[in-house]
């Protein structure tokens, strides 16, 4: 070989370069879980280590907690490594439909727990350049585990499909309500404005921007509380998580939007539930709740998720949100000629404090309220009443209603495709499986939600509780 060939940089093709980087990945992914893995289990044993050493109890006792507590923590560690798949859950209906996927309510084999599973299609993920929205949704929903974002429990994959396994939230979701209460009082108002604020808040103090806050993404508990999903959009401070949004409402939205027909507010209320449903489930979705300046090149902060809280506040009084239009890009036209288009209808009686705190969300960018941080938000006049310190303990003023864990009145009807096994699909298309290394690092299991990990805990303190009863009754 001559002296000049060994000085040329080799020819790395863009294929191998992702390859050489998804290892990389991959290998500090595992070598981080394995990291926090023993934190975590250091974490368990010091705690148990506090607890039993104030029990009057003798030291052999004590080893006989400890050695149930390795026990189970050895179980545990074998559930781990085991493969969770698809096979492991029953379907029993289908709860939601969109552009990438379905949501099934299933229920896991060997336990009978019930759960939500957003079963999203490979291919699909490829096609729409969906991959960075995938992982930045599974990625927030490992680190949250505030009661104002909806569980994981599980996720993994197989050559067709992605699977999240969810905590299923019985009470539907807020556009649901909407729909079927049409507009809500000042008070009901208050109170999810209020649990919203403490959700959105709750990943803004995890560096997330959540970017589509609308009424579908915001669950309900079966007692009726607030709890945030649908992470596909959010935006953190991964380069892998930063995608375009709305790519064609710009190069769209100019033509023919001087011919828009003018809507009554009947029209509005009548035209915005009719289309309502279809909006929710299409590809195009919805650009009613996005702020202006997500739709520009300009850069946003975090705000622009209370700007979405305002357009959301804004329908919960009037019964349609500011800029509904019969299409989306006259949606666009309206969101970015906002300070023209934001009006209250003279038909509908707001009080003062609730207009100002709905015009302090839809505001400019450089003056938005929450710009400084959320009690800017929760010191505002509307919001003022709101007890904070309890907020996720009070009764809610709407009751979902919910009969059993697995009910599914408060969502739509699907036809369920009794054909379709997930768990025995055939090797998925010759192009996802070139690019099925982009979905490298998916799977994550939660301990605290584990079957051994509830034993681990349990157990101890059956053992402890027990020892404690005998040591009392031989004294």
């Amino acid at each position: 070989m001559s002296a000049h060939a060994e000085d040329e940089e080799p020819d790395y093709t863009e294929y191998t370069a992702d390859k050489v980087s998804t290892a990389k990945e991959t290998i500090e992914n595992h070598y981080t879980q394995l990291s926090i893995s023993v934190e975590e289990r250091e974490l368990r044993k010091k705690a148990l280590e506090d607890r039993i050493r104030h029990m009057d109890i003798s030291e052999e006792d004590k080893n006989a907690i400890r050695r149930e507590f390795n026990a189970r923590e050895t179980e545990f560690l074998r559930l781990r490594r085991s493969k969770i798949t698809i096979q492991n859950f029953e379907f029993l209906k289908t709860i939601g439909r969109g552009a990438f996927g379905e949501v099934k309510l299933a229920q896991k084999k060997d336990n009978g727990q019930i759960y939500a599973i957003k079963i999203l299609r490979k291919a699909d993920m490829l096609e729409k350049d969906q991959v960075a929205h995938v992982r930045a949704e599974r990625d927030i929903l490992v680190v949250a585990s505030s009661d104002w974002v909806v569980k994981m429990y599980y996720a993994f994959q197989d050559r067709i499909n992605l699977y999240l396994i969810m905590e299923f939230l019985p009470g539907g979701d807020m556009m649901t309500m909407l729909i079927r209460y049409e507009t809500f009082s000042e008070e009901t108002t208050r109170f999810y404005i209020g649990e919203a604020v403490a959700a959105i808040n709750s990943i803004h103090d995890l560096g997330f921007i959540h970017r589509d806050i609308k009424p579908d993404n915001l669950l309900l508990t079966a007692d009726g509380h607030i709890k945030l999903s649908d992470f596909g959009l959010c935006t953190g401070l991964k380069k892998a998580h930063r995608t375009e949004f709305y790519k064609g409402l710009k190069q769209m939205g100019g033509a023919g939007s001087n011919r828009a027909k003018r809507l009554t507010m009947k029209e509005k209320v009548r035209s915005w539930k009719a289309n309502r449903r279809a909006l929710a489930y299409s590809t195009v979705g919805t650009p009613d709740y996005i702020a202006p300046e997500v739709f520009s090149h300009h850069g946003y902060t975090k705000t622009c998720d209370w700007w979405s809280l305002g357009i959301i506040m804004f329908e919960m009084l009037v019964g349609y949100p500011p800029f509904c239009s019969e299409t989306p890009q006259e949606t666009y036209r309206k969101v970015m000629n906002w300070q023209e288009t934001l009006v209250f209808p003279p038909e509908v009686i707001l009080s003062e404090e609730a207009e100002a705190m709905i015009r302090r969300f839809c505001s400019d960018a450089s003056v938005r309220i929450g710009q400084h941080g959320v009690e800017e938000i929760k010191t505002h006049p509307f919001l003022q009443e709101v007890n904070w310190e309890t907020l996720r303990q009070q009764k809610p003023p709407i009751d979902p209603q919910v009969e059993r864990i697995d009910d599914t009145k408060n969502f739509d009807e699907f036809d369920d495709d009794e054909h379709r096994d997930y768990g025995i699909l055939e090797a998925a298309s010759e192009g996802v499986r070139d690019k099925d290394f982009v979905f490298s690092g998916y799977t994550f299991k939660r301990f605290h939600d584990t079957d051994a990990a509830s034993e681990v805990r349990r157990s101890a303190r059956d053992v402890s509780s027990q020892l404690a009863q005998a040591t009392a009754a031989s004294s």
